[in-house]
């Protein structure tokens, strides 16, 4: 590995362990206050079914990453489907908000960790609050005291208590089936969630797409996302670089997506080939123009990641990579999404967006072989033929 790369990811990972203690922190203040509130503005629970064809204004609260926003969408425009008269809203974080933009059907968002919008959103007033959190209190606080008199979430804590409609929570239910009950435990009704493509954007985002996409216009090809929240589901750089060594002797261009902090991981990949063979888009495209780029690529090869979920919503193959994660509850749907996975004794280990200290080095990720994911990619080349 070159000295360039090196110190690019050692950069990475010290921004990484900064990040990580500053939401370790955060989340051992929610786990402190969190309670002492839900007893404080413990609400009366009502439970009764809604008509929900009288509801005109509706919040969803979504913390947390790109996936779960993007996995949200489908409830979303399930909901907006039936109820066609309702205005939807959105209080999300500023790292996933720009999902919604992929959403006609959203009319504003807010996000929650920008408090020069806290005084517009606590003067508003909404029918019903749909918070989709699933474990922390911040949210939920936040849903009983902005004005609402309908607030549903999941009965995963006390802060149940913030909730006139709570809805179990299961660690095995894929999370848009999660999504959706929340609005059904609601209304009482069987909300269906839609097909792939759920996700839109404008159309000026194809030309821009062009022009990242020049070097290897008319050729097919696959995206590679070599990136993760957490170093335990990164698969290595060299794993990545040896598979796009197999697409291209397939005849299969390369591109590499990610944020900035994956350029330099992305160079190593795509470096020694051909430059019309594979390309490194880490850290240039906006979320909008990565969705364009998955939507016309023969499939995506990612761990367990906010991209994958994407992939899935523009309808895009993949071949995923899971250990830490719950694959019942994240991996997408559908003969046209494979999943390579270990299934180590020990995995998998995330309860609720944490991951526990690995004492195996990342192993049920680090042992997938190169043979193991070209044996899943292999039949959705043949069938995208």
């Amino acid at each position: 590995m070159s000295t360039h790369v090196f110190t690019s990811l050692r950069i990475y990972r010290l921004v990484r362990l900064l990040l990580l203690k500053r939401i370790s922190f955060l989340k051992k203040l929610d786990a402190v206050v969190g309670p002492l509130c839900a007893r404080l503005l413990a609400t009366r629970s009502v439970g009764k079914q809604v008509d929900l064809a009288s509801v005109r204004r509706v919040l969803f609260i979504r913390p947390g990453g790109i996936g779960d926003a993007v996995l949200l969408v489908p409830a979303i425009n399930a909901f907006c489907a039936q109820y066609p008269l309702a205005t939807v809203e959105i209080l999300a974080e500023k790292r996933n908000a720009g999902v919604f933009e992929l959403c006609p059907q959203v009319a504003r968002v807010f996000c929650y960790d920008c408090w020069r919008e806290w005084p517009r959103l606590f003067s508003r007033n909404y029918d019903l609050i749909i918070d989709t959190e699933q474990w922390y209190y911040l949210s939920a606080v936040i849903a009983r005291l902005v004005r609402a008199p309908i607030r549903c979430g999941f009965a995963t804590n006390s802060r149940q208590q913030l909730f006139t409609h709570t809805v179990a929570y299961s660690h095995r239910s894929y999370e848009v089936d999660s999504f959706i009950s929340l609005l059904n435990n609601v209304s009482g009704e069987e909300l269906i969630p839609p097909a792939a493509p759920y996700l839109h954007w404008h159309a000026n985002v194809a030309s821009s797409c062009a022009v990242l996409m020049r070097p290897i216009a008319g050729q097919a090809y696959a995206v590679l996302f070599a990136g993760a929240s957490i170093p335990e589901r990164r698969w290595s750089c060299v794993s990545f670089k040896k598979l796009a060594q197999l697409f291209n002797r397939q005849g299969v261009c390369v591109v590499v997506v990610g944020g900035r902090e994956d350029a330099a991981i992305g160079a190593h990949i795509v470096a020694d080939i051909d430059l019309l063979h594979g390309i490194n888009l880490a850290g240039k495209t906006t979320l909008a123009e990565t969705a364009a780029i998955l939507a016309g690529a023969k499939l995506l090869v990612s761990g367990d990641s906010g991209v994958l979920h994407l992939a899935a919503g523009v309808g895009c193959p993949t071949v995923s990579l899971f250990g830490p994660g719950i694959e019942e509850k994240w991996a997408p749907r559908g003969d046209e999404h494979h999943v390579v996975n270990l299934g180590l004794p020990c995995s998998p280990c995330t309860r609720f967006g944490t991951t526990p200290k690995c004492y195996k080095h990342g192993q049920c990720i680090q042992d997938i072989s190169v043979e193991m994911v070209w044996d899943q990619v292999k039949p959705l080349l043949v069938e995208d033929v």
